[in-house]
């Protein structure tokens, strides 16, 4: 019996190693193992539970604190979080996901809303670790419609009904593409139930997560076909959801853009709307979040701070 115990605590560090030193994905581990993505994810959640794997954020020393309060007196911001700099990128998107999961504790969780991309990949991927059961969310959506690409980190169904599992909160999906091609798709989708139901939770939104990543140097089809060159002309730095803006936190208008999202309308009245970094954006793209005055709160490494501090 102490011999399968053994055993069992063997594989399940085994597993944390791959995932969280080597930077394996749960996909990758399953593939090596002949074993189910969802039994990684089991392991891994089990290897946390009994003390295998530790999960930390350091508290912000003085200077740190001092960073803070700068930022949030400069653009009017309730709070924020900065995670130092870690070993390497994958292990800095994990402690910004902690991050968040902390502030959406700290507000007192309830209806929450999530964007997509890499980032929040990262996020739905700690969540399945089961470290989000105690985070006080009732009711999960997202906040634009499904993507074609392949990355479950685009699939915003798949994601609300992830959270929803670990965090033992009520799902809302929208049954909608993200971009049509036209205004008259457009106008048919938003006359759907699907879209009707979300659209109420979006009003009723008590917390909003949004990852703020750069402005893609080749932008992909979808991208040109919704902005052709305005982006170029207008000099974007930055994505919100998807959305662009620019330095000075102007958000970009396509009259070809045909997207499926929370309207910039409602994230404007919801209490308390997270602005994430992840570890690879860059201070032109935080600087023109902050600057578009739709963010209460944000979440970030301390170096992306202090470069802000510098150039304003």
């Amino acid at each position: 019996m102490l011999q399968t115990k053994d055993h069992k605590k063997q594989k399940l560090e085994y597993i944390a190693r791959l995932y969280y030193e080597q930077n394996k994905t749960q996909e990758e581990i399953a593939a090596a193992m002949n074993i189910s993505r969802p039994l990684v994810s089991r392991y891994l959640a089990e290897a946390r539970k009994v003390g295998i794997v530790e999960f930390r954020i350091h508290s912000a020393d003085q200077s740190a604190n001092l960073l803070l309060t700068k930022l949030r007196k400069q653009f009017g911001l309730k709070s924020g979080i900065l995670v130092p700099d870690a070993e390497d990128d994958h292990t800095l998107n994990r402690n910004l996901a902690l991050g968040t999961i902390r502030c959406i504790k700290q507000k007192g969780g309830g209806r929450v809303g999530i964007g997509w991309g890499h980032f929040i990949g990262t996020l739905v991927e700690v969540i399945e670790e089961g470290v989000a059961e105690d985070s006080l969310i009732t009711d999960i959506c997202p906040l634009l419609g499904n993507s074609g690409i392949l990355i479950r980190n685009y699939h915003s169904n798949e994601n609300v009904r992830i959270i929803a599992q670990h965090a033992a909160a009520t799902p809302h999906y929208l049954h909608v593409p993200a971009f049509v091609e036209t205004q008259q798709d457009l106008d048919l989708l938003k006359q759907t139930e699907f879209y009707k139901a979300v659209y109420k939770e979006w009003e009723n939104l008590d917390i909003v997560i949004v990852n703020i990543g750069n402005h893609p140097s080749t932008p992909d089809f979808a991208t040109v076909a919704r902005y052709g060159d305005l982006l170029v002309k207008h000099k974007a730095v930055g994505r919100l959801i998807a959305y662009y803006f620019n330095e000075d936190g102007e958000i970009i208008k396509s009259d070809s853009d045909y997207a499926i999202q929370i309207p910039i309308s409602l994230l404007k009245k919801c209490t308390n709307v997270i602005g994430v970094c992840s570890a690879n954006v860059g201070w032109r793209s935080f600087l023109g979040a902050l600057r578009t005055g739709l963010f209460t709160d944000f979440i970030v490494k301390e170096k992306l701070a202090e470069e802000i501090l510098k150039t304003i």
